[in-house]
């Protein structure tokens, strides 16, 4: 079978037992309840009342010192923090206090000793000298309400009521080398552009968003399955027209999908599934599962996987990969990219040169300037007019009617 593949270059795990927030305190023995954590989370489930969460959820991480991001949701919650072991678990032990999320997946990451430095402010390589450069900010918390804890833009599309089926790790091999196996990556272009599974298929898309067109574009479902419509078989070119196109492929007999630590692929199954697909299978845990559990020598992983905070990427293993950030377009870029002219620190790189304008380009650059100069984007008020002190605009209301008084006499 012949599936158009898109070459650009190169968290479903079982649920971690925690204590409850409400427990009493105990001395720390083990020395590790104070290292540092990064852990990624998330469940699918019936939670109209998210929004009730949102303040005691941000008080209780700024409390402990959790940093990260979280959504809340009608469908649930998903999240990536950062903390102290011991802080991070009484975090995720409070939000499993809801019965509706116990369960949480979660996939964990190490925290080299560098980050863990730079986290409790034991360098001063960093502008803030607390954390700029680790996985999080130890100050920053952020607990956001959507309307989907992944967006795919189809509220009918729910995990819930259906999903595929979980492969683990090591049989993921034996399952996606099956001739038979279709393998889709459904994680974003700027992400598939550092790293893959041998033989994956790449759906180009820049937004999850576009899965399911890609998906209609690619194959002939069971409503259209007698029309001759095609589909690209590559990205679209510069002015925007596919390079090649091919026929619609028959649906296959057997998918494999993954992405990062499982979640959208929780969703992307459930679609599959809705537009008729028999055997849907996906990774359990993502490729950060994968990548801890299997052996580098044994693994068909190639290049690096992008991850949603301050490490970029991850190697086998989960240690910090070799990406940075372009802080223009928040896409990876290798040293190569670093070397080319398009390159300029925190406003662009040769992935988003010739796409922003130089208006683009020249606020990025004051931004930059903001940051090198007071450590935060937008100076000491972020942004924000600065605040008069009380006597300052009693002095100049004085002076102002003292002068209009003085005119009207004249």
């Amino acid at each position: 079978m012949t599936i158009s593949r898109c070459f650009s270059g190169a968290a479903g795990a079982d649920p971690i037992p925690v204590p409850s927030a409400q427990e009493p305190k105990v001395p720390v023995s083990n020395p590790d309840s104070q290292a540092l954590v990064v852990v990624s989370f998330y469940k699918f489930a019936d939670f109209p009342d998210h929004a009730e969460l949102r303040k005691p959820l941000k008080d209780l991480c700024e409390e402990l010192r959790v940093s990260g991001g979280i959504i809340l949701a009608p469908e649930g919650i998903n999240g990536s923090i950062c903390g102290t072991r011991e802080s991070v678990e009484k975090v995720l032990g409070f939000i499993q206090e809801d019965d509706r999320l116990n369960g949480l997946r979660q996939i964990e990451s190490p925290v080299s000793p560098e980050e863990e430095a730079l986290h409790h402010g034991h360098s001063s390589s960093s502008p803030l000298a607390a954390g700029e450069d680790a996985p999080f900010r130890w100050d920053h918390v952020r607990v956001k309400l959507k309307k989907e804890i992944v967006s795919l833009g189809m509220p009918t599309v729910s995990p819930i009521e259906r999903v595929g089926k979980y492969i683990s790790p090591g049989d993921w091999n034996a399952l996606i080398s099956d001739p038979d196996t279709v393998v889709i990556d459904v994680r974003n272009d700027y992400e598939t552009r550092i790293g893959k599974f041998k033989g994956a298929v790449d759906p180009c898309t820049a937004a999850f968003r576009e899965f399911p067109s890609w998906v209609e574009n690619q194959f002939q479902l069971p409503e259209s399955s007698g029309q001759h419509l095609m589909a690209e078989e590559n990205c679209s070119n510069a002015n925007g027209s596919p390079e090649t196109e091919i026929p619609k492929q028959r649906m296959p007999q057997r998918v494999a999908m993954y992405c990062t630590g499982g979640i959208r692929c929780e969703k992307a199954s459930s679609f599959l599934l809705s537009k008729g697909f028999k055997e849907v299978y996906h990774l359990k845990g993502g490729i950060l599962k994968y990548l801890e559990e299997v052996p580098e020598a044994e693994s068909m992983w190639e290049g690096e996987c992008f991850v949603f905070d301050k490490r970029v990427s991850v190697e086998h293993g989960l240690v910090p990969g070799t990406f940075k950030l372009c802080y223009g377009c928040k896409q990876p870029v290798s040293d190569e990219d670093m070397e080319a002219p398009e390159w300029e620190y925190g406003v662009s790189c040769p992935h988003c040169y010739y796409s922003k304008s130089e208006e683009e380009k020249e606020r990025a650059r004051a931004r930059q300037r903001q940051f090198e100069t007071w450590g935060i984007i937008g100076g000491p008020d972020k942004g924000r007019r600065p605040a008069l002190k009380l006597d300052n605009m009693k002095e100049n209301s004085y002076s102002k009617n003292s002068n209009t008084r003085h005119s009207s006499s004249v």
